[in-house]
């Protein structure tokens, strides 16, 4: 999410607070006093990544409700900030060696590689549909998922029922379609969007869906990305989607956006500011909304391309752009550590928990008993969500880039675009600079 002298202020920030926590941890697991031992739980870390209200709310119910009923196992809660701040953390994690036991991982393959990570044991992937795991070269399973696989399918626009109805207004169904919207409620003298970047990684909430027609045409080849490294595509192919997202941000977004908080975008859309707002919290949105006001009727949609399209990133289970909860070597080299990461996995793949997740508003991940979930489809808008999933139009592409670099590339792409839309540089600047950056990323990665 969000901008620029603020975002580097902000990341020192986050990786000092990070340090911080981290050792603050660290001294906290250190003491027991004289507790019996043999009554005294072991007590592991959970290392994830803060995000909305109802993912920060998931975990705490989950730990809560775990360490309620576990005879053997307490588990702490140990979170760091989201975003592009995230992947930093979890190098100063490396750094320090000061690895919990449960990580939510980013840049899976590179900490595999490098021997962090132990692989998941079959008592727990037993638990998964076989698709919702895979194993890496080696022939291990590194991370398994932490919600459902539905790709990008929370990258959408959350919008204002009433205000559509009492228009006569209705869900695009081409991308001139969803331009025509946009004119239409400026016409009325309504603010038609509101986005944020207060920090740089909400600007994905826009822009992937943009992208996603230009990124889908790579994805039997490998992914735009890994087609770009090895010289098939540029930056330049990515000139139509960027001029979209300028023309969207110049004419239509709510003023503001700079400094805007992704959290404030539910407050903007519930207080009239704006009749849509960007999000990429799914039915977590939904959630929040109905918690600010119970009454707003809510709906979502995702912007289709030219010819009607929905194009949504479902990246492989595996490689490095995949994300999920894994289990530290560091812990495993501690029986009794190992013992409770598996027991706490296992728990998050019951039915028990995924029943936890679907009534807070998350959907839960992919397990074998699926049939015995109770989806939560009270929530105003959910039926949009889950409708998208048999939409006949909805396209799933792939582009999971391999280059080991790639994250450091996409905090430098989320900036030069912000600051693209903000004036700060010209189309064709942002173009030159990114291409130049992506090319010394690909250099250093050998």
């Amino acid at each position: 999410m969000y901008n620029a002298t603020t975002r580097r202020a902000s990341g020192r920030l986050g990786l000092a607070v990070a340090g911080l926590t981290i050792g603050g941890l660290a001294l906290a697991g250190c003491s027991g006093g004289g507790a019996d031992p043999a009554t005294e739980k072991t007590e592991i870390r959970f290392l994830y990544a803060t995000g909305d209200e109802t993912w920060n709310s998931v975990v705490d119910s989950l730990v809560e409700t775990f360490n309620e009923q576990s005879e053997t196992t307490t588990v702490a809660l140990d979170p760091l900030p989201a975003g592009t701040d995230y992947p930093t953390a979890l190098k100063t994690v490396d750094a320090t060696g000061s690895w919990p036991a449960i990580v939510d991982m980013r840049d899976t393959l590179t900490y595999a590689s490098a021997g962090k990570l132990a692989p998941i044991p079959t008592e727990v992937t037993d638990l998964l549909e076989p698709s919702a795991f895979a194993a890496a070269e080696d022939g291990n399973v590194y991370t398994v998922p932490y919600s459902a696989l539905n790709g990008e399918l929370g990258l959408n626009i959350i919008y204002n029922r009433d205000y559509f109805e009492d228009h006569d207004l209705e869900v695009p169904e081409t991308y001139d379609d969803f331009i025509a919207l946009l004119d239409a409620i400026k016409a009325n003298g309504d603010v038609p969007l509101a986005t944020a970047a207060a920090e740089i990684w909400p600007s994905d909430q826009l822009w992937k869906p943009l992208a996603a027609p230009t990124f889908a045409k790579y994805s039997n080849d490998g992914g735009f990305w890994n087609v770009a490294a090895e010289g098939g595509a540029s930056m330049e192919d990515l000139r139509e989607p960027l001029e979209r997202l300028q023309n969207i941000m110049d004419n239509y977004v709510l003023e503001g956006w700079q400094s805007t908080a992704d959290a404030q975008t539910t407050t903007l859309l519930v207080n009239g500011q704006a009749v849509m707002a960007t999000s990429s919290a799914g039915i977590g949105r939904l959630m929040d909304i109905q918690k600010v006001d119970p009454d707003f009727n809510a709906g979502l949609f995702i912007i289709p391309d030219d010819d009607g399209k929905i194009n949504v990133l479902k990246n492989s289970v595996v490689g490095d752009t995949a994300g999920g909860l894994a289990i530290s070597s560091q812990a495993a080299a501690d029986k009794k550590e190992y013992a409770s990461a598996v027991e706490f996995l296992k728990y998050f793949y019951s039915v028990d928990a995924a029943n936890l997740m679907e009534e807070k508003g998350w959907i839960s991940p992919n397990i074998l008993a699926s049939d015995e979930v109770k989806r939560n489809t009270e929530i105003p808008g959910a039926e949009d969500y889950f409708a998208l999933l048999d939409n006949p139009n909805l396209v799933w592409y792939e582009n999971s880039p391999t280059m080991t670099t790639f994250s450091a590339f996409g905090t430098f792409f989320r900036q030069a675009r912000v600051e693209m839309q903000d004036g700060q540089t010209t189309l064709d600047q942002m173009i030159a600079k990114t291409q130049a950056e992506f090319d010394a990323q690909v250099a250093a990665a050998g």
